[in-house]
């Protein structure tokens, strides 16, 4: 298994559903980050279409609706194709449709790779207004490569469930990928004091890659930026890109950083022999916690 690598994210002003504008845009960001020996390159979350949502509008007539794809899809092979070619792993938001009922849609991220599509992870906590047109997805998604397995998470599901970051770095992820539509009217606070507590508390890699500027309604932070484990003890670095509130955050731009997945330790997640070889991580003392938490009706309805 590799340990360096190089990686690439964009803090990218999606034009508010252009779909064919922002996949030309991804296409090339994704041909430049390969050309500069970048293996991994993350998209906004929603950055195929844009963010906001136009609350008067029934749902079959919003933008999120009649812009959604399949996955393999139109964009998705658009995508796949370049990866393909360049031997790169790119992950970007997108609008997904079921393939099974056209009238349901997920706030997907959409993963292609050197083989080409290879899946999406669909946005498992929604916030509001996102309700109004996603289905929440179930699954989390982990995506095998030479650097290891990577995690995938959107936004809502970085910043306020630490769950699933968690989870991936128990599975063995070094690295996670945050696509994020994290805008200004959510506070200064949300996202980058969460993004470098969990990689303190997980020793993980974050690619994050958020909306930049003005969308339909909404100016979003920008501060796409790549984030790990600092030499100096329990302190996350950033290498690449900025924190959110910084004033050169919302730029349009990537930003590209080499970094060594070997930082990324896995102590809590390994056998401590200071305790009889177990793990400083307890899953089976939090699986009880949860049974316990099910017995509660309130968290007994899984879909809307």
């Amino acid at each position: 298994m590799k340990d360096v690598i190089k990686v690439s994210t964009v803090a990218f002003n999606a034009k508010w559903g252009d779909k064919e504008a922002n996949l030309n845009r991804i296409l090339g960001y994704i041909e430049v980050a390969a050309s500069e020996g970048a293996k991994l390159v993350v998209f906004p979350e929603m950055g195929l279409t844009g963010y906001d949502d136009e609350e008067e509008k029934p749902k079959a007539e919003k933008m999120q609706m009649k812009l959604a794809e399949l996955v393999p899809g139109p964009s998705s092979l658009a995508v796949a194709e370049i990866t393909k070619k360049y031997g790169i792993y790119a992950v970007f938001g997108m609008p997904e449709r079921d393939e099974e009922d056209p009238e349901i849609i997920y706030n997907s991220a959409c993963v292609c790779g050197p083989d080409g599509v290879i899946g999406a992870y669909r946005k498992i906590h929604l916030p509001y207004p996102e309700p109004h047109w996603a289905t929440r997805g179930t699954k989390p998604m982990i995506i095998d490569t030479e650097w290891g397995p990577f995690g995938v998470g959107i936004c809502y599901d970085t910043y306020c469930f630490q769950e699933l970051m968690r989870y991936y770095a128990a599975k063995g992820c070094r690295l996670y990928i945050n696509c994020t539509a994290l805008a200004k009217c959510h506070g200064i606070a949300l996202g980058s004091t969460t993004l470098e507590a969990g990689c303190i508390t997980n020793q993980i890699y974050i690619v994050s890659s958020n909306l930049a500027g003005k969308d339909l309604y909404n100016v979003f932070w920008g501060g796409a930026s790549i984030l790990g484990p600092s030499t100096n003890f329990w302190e996350a670095e950033y290498f690449a890109g900025y924190p959110f509130t910084d004033p050169k955050a919302i730029q349009n731009k990537m930003y590209t950083a080499t970094i060594d997945l070997a930082l990324a330790t896995r102590e809590k997640f390994e056998p401590n022999s200071l305790i009889n070889g177990a793990t400083d991580y307890r899953p089976a003392i939090y699986k009880e916690m949860m049974e316990d938490l099910l017995k509660d009706p309130k968290f007994q309805k899984t879909e809307f």
